[in-house]
């Protein structure tokens, strides 16, 4: 496994009320649930990287209020009406 080191201040746990191995996960459920969010990654690959189950992922979706669908509206009707 790859580690990347990263210098932040130590009022950023603050922001989290969280010690440094919590924000960091944290940090990386954020930056996957983005991702996934823009289409670069899809769930299973979210989940892999974060290290969570997808269900998890799933949850973390929830969380950041992001739609599990990536499917926008007018590629359903598409779908749709070649069906």
């Amino acid at each position: 496994m790859i580690q990347i080191q990263l210098n932040l201040p130590e009022s950023a746990f603050s922001a989290l009320r969280s010690g440094p191995d919590e924000f960091a996960q944290e940090l990386l459920i954020a930056a996957v649930v983005k991702w996934y969010e823009v289409g670069m990654i899809s769930q299973s690959k979210a989940a892999e990287i974060a290290g969570i189950s997808r269900q998890a992922f799933l949850q973390a979706l929830n969380r950041f209020e992001v739609s599990p669908f990536q499917t926008t509206p007018e590629e359903l009707i598409e779908e749709v009406s070649r069906g």
